[in-house]
């Protein structure tokens, strides 16, 4: 029984009690004084004509000031006790007949996956799964949760996942994968009920807090995903890289053939020249073809384009090549006199940033709300007198490791305001946020959501996800929409926003693609773009 139910059953008991009440006391009230008597029923009959306003016959008038009193009062809570009954009953009754009516179950739907329930991140992986025709369905036990998703589009059931009947609903026996993304406990919760369900079918599960994935192992996880270290270790290579030429972040996509990112630090020689004027290919040997400008992708980037602190380039070539391309976009030594960095926020990402700092042997301070072990200055990253005493007018870099996206756009402006040089990498918690992070004046910016997105997309997918933690993704997939095309032909940059960077046939891989090298059936592509990028290829051409 629903709460409409329970709540329509309770009130037409308290208004039968109350209607027997009345009419006992308007018999007692005739008799006392008007002094007439009359069947109960003819008394029920009254207080129902009353408490309906359907009028009194031959009831009235009444003689004596006390029974006008009485029928007064009758009126009153007759008139009362129906307007209630609006509010209460009918408005609801209403609303649920015009609202959207979010689906309990799915019908033939095999082969999908099952997402529990949906998050930054579950959005993400969405995107991915339907730029490859996969289906997916969304459980969501909060109704309203349930039609808001409903409502934007999403193939959504409203049940609960804890439970075998929700699962069963969303189809999960005939369903290749499910997907345990809320808390932790719940998580635990959902695997173990969907191994109930359904054994053989694949359970990943995403953990929060790292310590517990043992005990989403135990549930019977077959996957479980801790983003948020990969998160700050992606965060802490983007300071690591400005005073190391280490290429560890790099991809590699053929025998001595890498791609990788390099963003421009702030002091480098780089900052205010045009691509064109960098002179990059002509003393490095590396082939850039793309860029972030503050959060703007360009494949290829125009010529005219200005390199600024905080640009991100996006290059392919071999390794002593990438690692010349590296020198030049660090800062040069001569202009930059401080290397320290802050870290803002020490949950699992700020930790994990800080140890990888601590191994690079690159000194920080920890700049946090709670005074825990670790956390050198308690404070808040949004307030100047914070981070002043952090030392923020003594370190290179800021880290905005913090939870809470409108907390990291704040700490940006307030950070950038007091020093108009420092850089500043930022965590960004949806990926909708990443370009008001930009705006706020971020040199750079990584979404967790983007990074836990690819995490699942590749547990999931064939698609081979080869970089999960970069601005670019890069992916290693077959293409049945190029087979017997050149490259020329089919275009890829105008279509789709990505590059082709390398083609592996036969085992081995080719890295030197001209317009006239034509695809082959077998062919694997590996294709770097943006996440938007490779979705669309996925869509077009895959």
């Amino acid at each position: 029984m629903d709460t409409w139910q329970r709540r329509t059953v309770g009130y037409v008991a308290g208004l039968t009690v109350l209607a027997f009440a009345f009419a006992g006391g308007y018999n007692v009230a005739l008799r006392v004084f008007e002094g007439e008597t009359q069947p109960f029923y003819r008394s029920l009959q009254f207080i129902v004509e009353t408490f309906t306003a359907t009028g009194y016959g031959s009831e009235s008038p009444w003689q004596s000031p006390e029974m006008n009193v009485f029928v007064i009062v009758a009126d009153f809570v007759g008139v009362i006790s129906i307007f209630l009954a609006l509010p209460v009953l009918l408005f609801p009754l209403f609303e649920e007949a015009i609202s959207t009516t979010v689906p309990t179950a799915v019908d033939d739907l095999t082969g999908h996956v099952v997402v529990c329930s949906l998050s930054p991140r579950g959005e993400t992986l969405i995107t991915e799964l339907e730029s490859q025709d996969v289906p997916y369905v969304v459980v969501e036990p909060d109704r309203e949760a349930a039609t808001e998703h409903y409502e934007d589009g999403y193939t959504v059931v409203h049940a609960d996942p804890q439970s075998v009947g929700g699962l069963q609903r969303a189809g999960l026996p005939d369903a290749r994968a499910i997907v345990a993304d809320d808390s932790d406990d719940v998580n635990t919760s959902v695997v173990l009920t969907a191994k109930e369900v359904a054994e053989d079918v694949q359970a990943i599960s995403v953990v929060n807090e790292p310590d517990r994935a043992r005990y989403h192992e135990l549930a019977g996880a077959d996957a479980v995903l801790s983003p948020r270290p990969l998160l700050g270790e992606s965060l802490a290579a983007k300071v690591t890289a400005g005073v190391s030429t280490d290429l560890g972040d790099a991809v590699e996509v053929g025998e001595d053939f890498e791609i990788a990112e390099f963003p421009v630090h702030r002091g480098s020689d780089l900052v205010g020249r045009t691509i064109a004027d960098s002179g990059i290919r002509e003393e490095t040997g590396a082939n850039v073809i793309g860029a972030w400008f503050r959060g703007r992708f360009e494949s290829p980037p125009p010529p005219e384009e200005t390199l600024g602190a905080g640009t991100v380039l996006l290059a392919t070539g071999h390794e002593s090549q990438l690692g010349a391309l590296r020198e030049m976009t660090q800062a040069d030594a001569r202009s930059v006199g401080r290397g320290e960095t802050v870290v803002a926020g020490y949950g699992e990402v700020g930790q994990t940033a800080a140890e990888a700092l601590s191994t690079a042997g690159i000194p920080y301070t920890v700049l946090d709300e709670r005074d825990v072990p670790g956390v050198d200055v308690a404070g808040d990253a949004t307030e100047p007198d914070a981070l002043r005493q952090a030392g923020i007018e003594n370190v290179r870099t800021v880290i905005l490791a913090l939870p809470d996206d409108t907390a990291t756009e704040v700490a940006t402006l307030v950070a950038r305001d007091l020093e108009p040089d420092v850089e500043i990498v930022a965590r960004a918690e949806a990926t909708e946020n990443v370009q008001k992070t930009y705006r706020a004046g971020a040199d750079y910016v990584l979404s967790l959501a983007t990074v836990s997105g690819r995490m699942l997309a590749s547990t999931i997918l064939e698609e081979t996800v080869v970089s999960l933690d970069t601005q670019i993704e890069v992916v290693r997939t077959s293409a049945h929409g190029l087979v017997g095309k050149t490259l020329g032909e089919a275009d890829v940059r105008f279509r789709t926003g990505c590059t082709v960077v390398g083609v592996e046939r036969d085992g081995t891989v080719r890295t030197d693609l001209g317009p006239d090298f034509r695809i082959e059936r077998g062919d694997e592509l590996v294709v770097a773009g943006t996440d938007d990028g490779t979705n669309r290829f996925m869509e077009l051409l895959g």
